[in-house]
């Protein structure tokens, strides 16, 4: 940076710079920004990038509207009354200085809880405290710092659905240079007469150096940008030698007509620019129409009770409309902003702010969708249809994501560093062989060289063969949260299942009552109590009491996971659970049941005779052969001999486990070394599941969305686990088997190049047909083995 140049923006400071702090800005905006960071002891910013900023525009009263109440309504996704939640459209995010800056709101701004950037999508979400700062304090702040935020009042997601064309202009200012320049360069191709060498030879050679600019500094700009912001941090990432073999040609090419001593390389600068966008043309529409198909199906296989005068029925997430009457159990997300009707709210908005603290509201509050129901069963009427996208955001907050080993992706990122710094080497030895051997050819075997083993193909493997996956698993009702976990799942030799509501189908379970006889006031009652429980036991129960429940509402509801339920209506106490919780001597031998106690009288309890879900012993079977099995339930040992005997014989057994024993099980076997997955109903199982290195969630007719878990899969699919585990395995065996075959490619292709058999404009061709090859080969690969298993 010169001394006349901003020292915050980069911009030239013009004859009166404006000093201070021994520092040139080039006008008051970047004073004024660079005196906030500095005061909030953020002046590092400075450090990560230079010239980090943009110039601040005149902001005092352009966000006036954002005062207007009905407005801010609009724009927030979540406010409930103390948090605020919001997500802006940054377009001048484009590097690491700028998440950075944004990062670090909360310096700036006391109210500001949490930012966090989405640097893809060219976004930051926002939680900050109403009684500290507002909306309006905000944005203002945000724009005095260079980064102005996109807001649309007419459609709050245009921001994310604007679409942008500029590698549609780039392939097509490309491809018109391409074709104009090669019938331009026909009469030399031909070695025409005199008349036209001395009249319209050099006309022609600049018309296409004209051509050529907008290629190179248009089309062909994203290259150079990441090449240079790579070199800039010390990465030599892949598009380093694409940006070289351009440069090498267009100089070659501007000098050979300046000193009229050739015709260039022009038709082969614009046909390598031209192929290489086409290649990225094509990957983005292909991984696009991946991703769009894969956000189509995926639809969680959640549920929620509807209630239609008076009938409870299970409904799909996706189905619910505006105006339902919802039931939202103990523990179950509110999947939809609603209003609160009936019960005793105490929401957990943990998943949306990240604060644990239940907020209490009173009938007639509006809930938010992402809040957990902590206190019973409430009652609630719909006011937004269910967004989907959202409910996929809650799943893959950064603040639920684990800590993973060394990725596919990695793998890939570091062989294309060490594979550019190998083509690097050749190409310069290459050069100068070819220099002292044959000089003509030097240019074009180096050019050559960069081009054909430039390894795109590469990169290209593990996304688009875990992207599809993801797609294929999505369409077989298999929900993963991410690539990463296709990949775990391949790594996985310990698999831990749960028992009930796992292994056990709720819809077939038998039950008997042992006990005194119970009026029809009190089953009424109980069920009122088991009407709020999300537990699988509980649903099932409720089901099996015939009858109403009780039109008195509880007034105290405790649900302790693992062991019972205390409740209190109409000055009744109902105590209901294990043996131990409720202290009860009913049963001499353990038998899965749930005791009941009312006024701290021992009334009897339910048995519960297990239903195996279709399929389980088989499933057992199978992963017997390659996996370490282990059940690991909060239930007794009461099934353990029948179990015994439908299972096979290595299978380790561990009962009477509550939430954190499970945890700390998993947590336990992982010290030795073992790579788990967890199998459970997302209720009780959280803990474990969010502990294992794979967390895979049960759902039957419950909503057992759950941020702590990897993976959802509808239970009539239980019996293709072992199927899903055996693709994921094959998946990652494709993506090797295409690092062989780009491999393969690369040396076939450099043999070519370095004996001086392959021009430039050939070798732009061929390297992104080996791309579209790569796309093309692990694509048809999944989807083959997708249809073996």
């Amino acid at each position: 940076m010169s001394i006349k140049d901003c020292y915050h923006c980069g911009a030239d400071c013009g004859k009166k710079p404006i000093h201070f702090n021994e520092k040139d800005f080039c006008c008051n905006g970047c004073k004024t920004v660079f005196e906030i960071l500095n005061t909030n002891e953020l002046s590092c910013y400075y450090d990560l990038e230079s010239t980090p900023g943009t110039i601040p525009k005149e902001i005092e009263g352009k966000y006036n509207y954002l005062e207007n109440e009905d407005i801010v309504a609009k724009l927030l996704e979540f406010n409930d009354g103390s948090t605020s939640v919001i997500e802006f459209y940054i377009p001048s995010i484009h590097c690491s200085s700028c998440i950075w800056v944004l990062e670090n709101l909360n310096k700036l701004n006391d109210g500001v809880a949490t930012s966090m950037v989405n640097f893809p999508l060219k976004t930051v979400r926002v939680t900050f405290k109403n009684n500290t700062t507002n909306l309006k304090q905000l944005v203002e702040l945000i724009t005095s710092i260079g980064y102005e935020p996109y807001i649309s009042l007419d459609d709050a997601d245009a921001k994310k659905n604007k679409i942008d064309n500029k590698l549609l202009y780039q392939v097509s200012i490309a491809a018109f240079a391409f074709g104009n320049i090669m019938l331009l360069s026909f009469p030399e191709y031909f070695d025409v007469d005199e008349f036209w060498l001395e009249k319209y030879k050099p006309l022609f050679r600049w018309l296409m150096f004209t051509m050529a600019l907008p290629v190179v500094f248009y089309s062909a700009k994203d290259y150079f940008i990441s090449a240079y912001k790579g070199l800039k941090h010390k990465i030599l990432n892949i598009d380093v030698p694409i940006a070289i073999g351009i440069s090498v040609l267009f100089l070659r090419s501007t000098i050979e007509i300046s000193l009229d001593i050739g015709s260039g390389f022009f038709d082969s600068l614009s046909g390598l620019v031209f192929f290489l966008l086409l290649g990225k043309f094509f990957q983005k529409k292909t991984y696009d129409f991946l991703s769009f198909e894969r956000d189509y199906k995926s639809y969680f296989p959640i549920a929620v009770t509807r209630i239609v005068d008076g009938i409870e029925k299970s409904i799909a997430v996706k189905d619910i409309e505006k105006g339902d009457r919802l039931l939202i159990r103990n523990e179950e997300l509110i999947p939809v902003d609603s209003i609160l009707i009936n019960g005793n709210a105490a929401i957990d908005y943990s998943f949306v702010t990240g604060e644990s603290a239940p907020v209490v509201k009173q009938s007639g509050d509006k809930l938010f969708a992402g809040g957990k129901q902590t206190a019973g069963a409430i009652e609630v009427e719909v006011i937004n249809t269910i967004s989907q996208s959202y409910l996929t955001q809650l799943w893959s907050n950064d603040v639920f994501n684990k800590k993973n080993e060394v990725t596919i992706k990695t793998i890939t990122d570091s062989i294309s560093k060490y594979f550019t710094i190998a083509i690097l080497f050749i190409a310069f030895f290459a050069g100068v062989f070819w220099y002292f051997y044959n000089a003509s050819m030097a240019i074009n075997v180096v050019t050559a060289v960069l081009i054909i083993a430039c390894p795109c193909a590469l990169a290209l493997s593990a996304p688009f063969a875990i992207g599809n996956m993801l797609r294929i698993f999505g369409y077989k009702k298999f929900y993963l949260k991410n690539a990463e976990t296709i990949e775990n799942m391949s790594k996985i030799n310990t698999i831990i299942f749960d028992k009930t509501g796992t292994i056990t189908s709720n819809s077939k379970t038998q039950l008997f009552y042992k006990g005194e006889k119970i009026s029809v006031e009190e089953l009424s009652i109980i069920k009122s109590v088991l009407r709020a429980s999300n537990h699988p036991l509980s649903r099932s129960l409720y089901k099996f009491i015939k009858g109403e429940a009780s039109i008195e509402k509880p007034t105290f509801f405790e649900e302790i996971l693992g062991k019972g339920i205390n409740a209190t209506i109409n000055n009744i106490e109902i105590k209901l659970g294990s043996s131990n919780f409720v202290e009860s001597n009913l049963l001499e031998t353990n038998e899965t049941s749930i005791h009941i106690k009312i006024n701290n009288n021992l009334k009897g309890c339910y048995i519960f005779k297990n239903s195996y879900r279709e399929g389980t012993k088989e499933v057992f079977q199978s992963l017997a052969e390659k996996y370490n099995l282990v059940i690991l339930s909060g239930d007794n040992d009461g099934e353990k001999e029948y179990l015994e005997q439908l299972l096979p014989k290595n299978i380790q057994y561990k009962f009477n486990q509550n939430p954190e024993s499970k945890l700390e099980f998993v947590k336990n076997i992982q010290q030795k070394g073992n790579k788990v997955m967890m199998i459970g109903d997302g209720l009780n199982d959280a803990g474990a599941l969010a502990q294992s290195n794979v967390g895979i969630a049960i759902s039957e007719d419950v909503n057992v969305f759950s941020p702590a878990c990897d993976a959802i899969l509808d239970a009539k699919l239980f019996n293709n686990l072992p199927k899903f585990l055996t693709l994921a395995t094959k998946t990652i065996s494709i993506i090797k088997a295409s690092f062989v075959l780009s491999f393969f490619y690369n040396v076939i292709g450099m043999y070519f190049a370095l004996t001086g058999q392959l021009t430039p404009v050939v070798a732009a061709i061929l390297m992104p047909l080996s791309s579209i090859t790569i796309v093309v080969f692990v694509t048809i690969l999944t989807n083959w083995i997708s249809k073996k298993i």
